[in-house]
C-alpha cells in the first residue's frame, strides 16, 4: 500500500525567490520546482507552497490550477478576485492549451499517439488514480516521441481532459512510467532523482481583453 499525503514527508525545496515567466496587472505565471506544493497541505508542516511565496511578493494573487507537488512547470495566478474567476472559466471550458514534457521508461513504439483511458480513485492506495473502464471518468492524453534512447523515452504530453496524476496514471498503464515517479514507477522511480514531468507551454486568452498568450518553461532535465 502506497503513503497518503497525510503520512508523506514534505520537505519543499528552498526558497530561492520566484521565477516569474510573466505578469501584469491581472495575470502572473510563476515557474513552480518540483517538490513544492501548489497550495497548502494539511498541516501546519505544510504551509510552505508556491501559493504562499507568491502572495508574500504579490498579496493580490489568486491561484488559478495547480500542479502536482512532484511535478515542475508552469502555474497561473489571477491578480484579484475577478481576473482569478475569469481565467478559471477559461480552464473549466478548456480553452486552455497544455504541453508538458516528460521522460518515460522504455522504447515507446509510436512516434505520436493518444491514450484514452478512463481513470478513478485507487481508494486503498490513496493519492493513486487507476484505469477503470466502468467507474472511471473519461480521460485523453495525446503524446508524440521526442527522443529515444537505449531504455527511455522523451515525450511531450497534451492533456486533453484535466483528471487527477492522468499523465502519470496513462503512462504507467501503457507500460511506460515516468522516470522518478515514487508513485507509478516501480523500479523506474529509482531512475531519476525526481518526478520527470515539467509543465512547459501553455497558450490561454487573456483576461482583459482575450488576446492569445503563449508562455514557455523549458524543462530542467
Amino acid at each position: 500500500m502506497h503513503p497518503t499525503p497525510r503520512s508523506t514527508p514534505y520537505f519543499p525545496p528552498a526558497d530561492a525567490g520566484l521565477t516569474v515567466v510573466h505578469c501584469d496587472a491581472l495575470l502572473l505565471v510563476v515557474d513552480k520546482p518540483a517538490g513544492l506544493l501548489t497550495v497548502p497541505g494539511r498541516g501546519d508542516d505544510k504551509a510552505d507552497c508556491l501559493s504562499a511565496r507568491v502572495q508574500a511578493v504579490y498579496p493580490d494573487a489568486l491561484i488559478v490550477h495547480r500542479l502536482d507537488m512532484a511535478t515542475s512547470g508552469l502555474v497561473v495566478f489571477g491578480r484579484g478576485i475577478d481576473a482569478q474567476r475569469r481565467l478559471s472559466r477559461v480552464f473549466e471550458h478548456r480553452h486552455v492549451s497544455k504541453r508538458y514534457v516528460a521522460v518515460v521508461a522504455g522504447a515507446v513504439l509510436d512516434d505520436a499517439g493518444e491514450i484514452d483511458l478512463p481513470l478513478m480513485a485507487d481508494w486503498p492506495n490513496r493519492p493513486r488514480q487507476k484505469v477503470d473502464a466502468i467507474q472511471g471518468k473519461p480521460a485523453l492524453t495525446r503524446f508524440t516521441v521526442l527522443a529515444r534512447g537505449p531504455d527511455f523515452t522523451r515525450v511531450a504530453l497534451e492533456p486533453v481532459t484535466g483528471r487527477t496524476h492522468q499523465l502519470r496514471a496513462h503512462l504507467q498503464a501503457i507500460g511506460h512510467p515516468i522516470l522518478g515517479d515514487a508513485l507509478y514507477a516501480g523500479e523506474a522511480a529509482a531512475r531519476a532523482p525526481r518526478l520527470l514531468l515539467h509543465a512547459e507551454a501553455l497558450t490561454l486568452p487573456h483576461p482583459d481583453d482575450g488576446r492569445p498568450m503563449v508562455f514557455d518553461s523549458p524543462a530542467p532535465f
